[in-house]
Formats: C-alpha cells, structure tokens, sequence
C-alpha cells in the first residue's frame, strides 16, 4: 500500500441501510456496506468451556514475573533489527530495571542473534540472579543451533514453540491434530535430551502452543500435561506453559476464561508456571494481560512501550505503572521514564507516541483550562495536607485530579504538568506564573490576564512557556507603570504622624506635552497618590489591592496589584519593585495608564 493524498473521500460509501427495527429512537445509525459476514465471532471458532468463572471478583495485589521479549518478539517487528551494540545496551537497561528473566533471541533464526547470546555466554554481562531465555521452533536442527548458543550460561530457559490452532495445523503445518502432537513431543524429547548434555547447566523448558487463544481447550491440555510429565516438572524445577494470545481475536474477558480454564485443570500445577503472551491486534492488550494475571497467569511476556508485530506486544510499561497507581509494587524500576523511553528509542529506532500511557512525552500535560485549574488546586491541596501531615510532599499520599500517579515518582517535573496554548485558562496560567515567578496573582485578576494570554495564543497559534507568561504579564500591567501617557516623573510621600500621609509628584500628560506637579491627602500613601491625581483631572478609585514578595530574602521583589476605576474605566495594573512601597505605586500608575491607554477589561 501507498500513500495517497486526497481532499475528498470517493470511495467511502455513507451508510444507508435501514435503520434496525430493534434501534432506540436516539440511536439512527445504519448499517454500513462493509462484508462483516466474512467474519465468524470467536465463540464459533473455539470452544469456550468455563461457565463459572471466578476472575472477576479477585483482585491483583502482586506484580506477576515479568518477562521482557524486547530482544526476540520486539526485535522481530523491527525493519532494522538491533544489532549486537543496541542489542546490548537494551539489555543492560532491562537488568538496571530490576527484570529477572530476559528473552535474548532467537539464536537459530539469524547469525546476529546466535552472536548475541554467544557475547552474553562469554561476558560478564549476566548477574547472577538473571536468567536468559532463547526461543527455538520445534524443529532438531533450531533445538540444536540454539544449544550450542546457550553454551556457558548458567542459567537459560529454552523456550520452545509450535502452532496449534486448527487454521495454522492446516494451512501452515498441513499435519492432523495428532500429527503436530506427535510432533511437539518428539521435539521436546530432543530439547531435553541435548539439555541432559550440557554439564553443569541450569537448563529449564518453556512450551508454547501459538495461538492458543484459537486452540482447542482440550488439546491445548493434552499437549501442555504431556511435556510436564515427560520434562518432569517439579516445584522446585517447573515448568513453563506459555499461552499466547497470537492474534487477538476476542474481547479480553475470553481471554481471561481460557486462562483460568487453563489454571483449573493444568496437571501438576505447582509444578507449573502458567505464563501468559498477549498481543495488542484488538488494542486490548494491556486488558487482556490484567485479566489474566486475575485468572490465574503468574508470568507476562511482553515489550517496553509495546512494541511488536502488527499493533504490537502488551506494553510493560502501561502494565507495571497500571500496578503502582492501585498502590502495588511493581518489582521494576520506572523511576526515570525519560532515560527508559529515551533507550528504548535509541535502540529500536521508533518513537514512542507522546500521549502513550505514563511514558509520553505529554501524557502528564493539561492544555485544557478546565484541567490546569483543578491540578493547580490539586497540586496545592497536596502540599497543604503533607505539611499538616508532617510529610514531604513526595512520600504524602496522592490524590490530584487529573494525575493517576505523580509525575515526580517517575522522574517528571511539574514543568510539564501545566503548558499554556489556546485552549488553556486563568488556572494553568496561575499555577505557571506561581510556580516559576512567584506572582500570586489574585482570584479577580486571573481572567482578566487569561484574556490576554488567550488573544496572543489566537493570534499565532503557538505554545507559551513559563518565560513567555511573565513577558506578557509584565508588558500589559507592569510597563505601563514605568511609561504610559500618564508620566510619574519623580514622587515623594511622607507621614504628618497623626495618620494622614501627603503624597507629591511629578507628572508628564502626553497630550498636554508639559509636566505638573500635584499634591494630594489620604489616609495612606495610596489614598494621598489618588488624590494627588484628582488635582490632574484624574478621578482614581481603587476597588482592589494586594501584595506579596515574590522571593525570600535581601534584595527580594515585591509585587503589588490593583484594580482601579479611572474616569469610569476599570483596569488592573501591577508594580514590581524591591520596595513594597514603589511597587504600590506603580501598580495604580499602570491602571492609569492601562486605563487611559484603551485597555478597560
């Protein structure tokens, strides 16, 4: 297929059949041209025997054995595949993770991956408490190619593979049910015949019927029982049975019977490791992995940020991060998502989407201003409570809208929690202008400034940041009190001592081109600076005034805001200075001018 580029969409056809008899009359959709009855609905295709489940009333309250297949699965889907170099630095950065079980390869397939896991034989790459694992089809001569890689490891699982699904056993295989039985059997003797060979060889055995969500329940048994008495599991030598959802063909709860199907009546259980390997081809991967550990899987296969054939293997990452955000803990360290996606990318050479599930480069960030200002009440709300609480506020519990998990505990900052374009409100700005600047801005002024933040981002269509907010901010309402039409040239204030203040200043009127000089009284420096303005022909009522530092210690700014009604026009100004007083000062200046100069709110 190519790409093609089009305005129109002349092959689509609207749907136009009749509206179904059975549609409630809020519901007009109708049936569309596409030949869905090609398609058979899996309980036509598989034999579905549980009817009493009980995966839906347990609750998953430990990480199960997670098993990454970057470096086999993952690395087949790859259109370049990793070489030893990249193969490598994915593995040290699953082992600094915290996995304990790594599939490496596919030995026998390429002349790369039989390389590869010979570089891990002979290097000290391996601790201790890792095992490898190596994938083989059932076939002597891969079972061979792949013993002879694994030589030196102390300890490997040789997982070993074969379809069983009845349109693979005819299509693929063209063998009869007992013929591709005889088959696997047959294999698995000679897998663990050359094992027995290997001295001093911690060698453990995984099967996988492919496709085993198409298998028939009683085969899939019959096959797995016979390998764990011929292989002769035990608790403490298990083996593995790793049911695959190949392809995805069903809706996650018939995956989670056939598990727990699975589960009920796999012999030896103790002595077996009921894994599971879901791929993502209906986009219910990571589902369909929850609701098997539920079922009765203790071991998950999959990718870092799911990467696989077709729309993927199940993501470990949404899988592990799914478990920590209900309070368990995932057995692997994700707290530097950045580094862990970065790696990943490098070594696969594919982006990871930025809205992808805790590791995207925007999967914490609101534009929204509806949910800039419930995380920015939020986020404050947390800090208050951990301080009543006697907590830092990274180890107090989390309760924040919009944010199932800190950003902090997988090494994000706030910075991306809140980003500014226009779809964002006075909250979002708020919390940037706090967060960064130390501005406080009051409840009253916040739309008024959102309005301007609003036009701007109209107007060009671009992203603001932190810094860009502060620009903006100090443009409209703390530079029109340093220079407007109406000039403070110099002023002086000063107190008689019996509460009333005189205020004295200079001004320049642009119109009028020439400087004046006023006086005013008031019961405050403010209230004496407005009345001084009176005198100028400016009747200045102040409706609204706060101040704040925006920093601690010497040489700190303040910040003054006002709210003024001049001449019947009502406008905010600002003021920062290192004096309190200054900055008050300035701040009526700004609504003067702000107010003469056209910008009433």
């Amino acid at each position: 297929m190519t790409p093609r580029e089009t305005t129109e969409f002349p092959t689509l056809r609207t749907p136009s059949g009749a509206v179904p008899l059975d549609a409630p009359a809020w519901n007009r959709q109708r049936p569309s041209a596409m030949p869905q009855h090609r398609y058979q609905p899996v309980h036509d295709r598989v034999a579905l025997p549980l009817t009493d489940r009980t995966w839906p009333s347990r609750r998953i309250e430990r990480a199960p054995l997670w098993v990454p297949v970057d470096l086999r699965d993952g690395n087949q889907a790859l259109a370049e595949p990793m070489d030893t170099a990249r193969k490598r630095r994915m593995f040290d950065l699953l082992v600094a993770m915290g996995y304990k079980e790594i599939e490496v390869g596919y030995p026998s397939a390429s002349q790369t991956d039989f390389d590869f896991v010979r570089h891990l034989a002979t290097s000290d790459a391996v601790p201790e408490d890792v095992t490898v694992s190596v994938f083989t089809a059932a076939r002597h001569d891969l079972i061979d190619r792949t013993i002879a890689s694994i030589e030196g490891l102390p300890r490997t699982v040789v997982h070993l593979y074969t379809a069983t699904a009845p349109t693979w056993r005819d299509v693929v295989l063209g063998r009869s049910r007992a013929e591709v039985h005889a088959l696997i059997r047959d294999a698995a003797t000679h897998l663990m015949r050359r094992a027995g060979e290997q001295p001093g060889a911690d060698i453990r055995f995984e099967f996988s019927p492919e496709v085993f969500n198409l298998t028939e329940p009683d085969f899939v048994l019959e096959v797995c029982n016979g390998l764990t008495e011929l292989w002769d599991a035990c608790a403490d030598r298990p083996v593995i049975h790793n049911l695959p959802a190949t392809v995805e063909v069903a809706t996650p709860n018939v995956y989670a019977d056939q598990i727990e199907y699975m589960d009920r009546h796999l012999a030896r259980r103790a002595a077996v490791i009921l894994s599971v390997h879901p791929h993502n081809d209906r986009g219910t991967g990571v589902a369909c992995a929850e609701l098997a550990v539920l079922a009765g899987a203790q071991r998950v296969e999959g990718c870092l940020f799911g990467n696989g054939e077709r729309t993927g293997n199940v993501d470990l990452v949404t899988l592990a991060l799914n478990l920590y955000a209900q309070g368990v803990n995932p057995m692997v360290d994700f707290s530097d998502i950045d580094a862990v996606r970065e790696t990943v990318e490098h070594c696969t050479r594919l982006p990871v989407h930025p809205r992808h599930p805790y590791g995207g480069e925007l999967v914490h960030t609101a534009f929204s201003g509806t949910h800039q200002d419930a995380i920015a009440k939020g986020l404050a709300h947390h800090a208050k409570q951990a301080a009543e609480w006697g907590l830092p506020v990274e180890e107090a519990p989390w309760a924040v809208p919009y944010l199932p998990i800190d950003p902090g505990d997988i090494g994000r900052t706030y910075e991306e929690v809140i980003r500014i374009n226009s779809q964002s409100g006075k909250g979002g700005v708020a919390h940037l202008l706090h967060t960064h600047h130390g501005l406080d801005l009051p409840a009253t002024m916040r739309p008024d400034f959102s309005r301007t933040v609003q036009r701007t981002t109209d107007a060009d269509g671009r992203e603001l940041s932190h810094k860009d907010l502060w620009d903006l901010f100090y443009a409209t309402y703390i530079a029109p009190g340093e220079g407007g039409p109406v000039g403070l040239v110099s002023w002086s204030t000063a107190d008689s001592g019996s509460g009333e203040h005189h205020f004295s200043c200079v001004l320049r009127i642009d119109e009028e081109g020439q400087e004046r000089h006023c006086q005013g009284t008031g019961n405050g420096p403010l209230a004496a600076f407005t009345d001084a303005l009176g005198t100028a022909g400016f009747a200045v009522d102040i409706i609204q005034y706060t101040e704040h530092g925006t920093t601690t210690g010497p040489g700190s700014h303040a910040i003054a805001y006002a709210e003024c009604r001049v001449n019947g026009v009502t406008c905010w100004g600002a003021g920062w200075d290192t004096s309190l007083l200054t900055a008050s000062v300035r701040a009526v200046a700004a609504a003067v001018n702000r107010a003469e100069g056209g910008a009433a709110r």
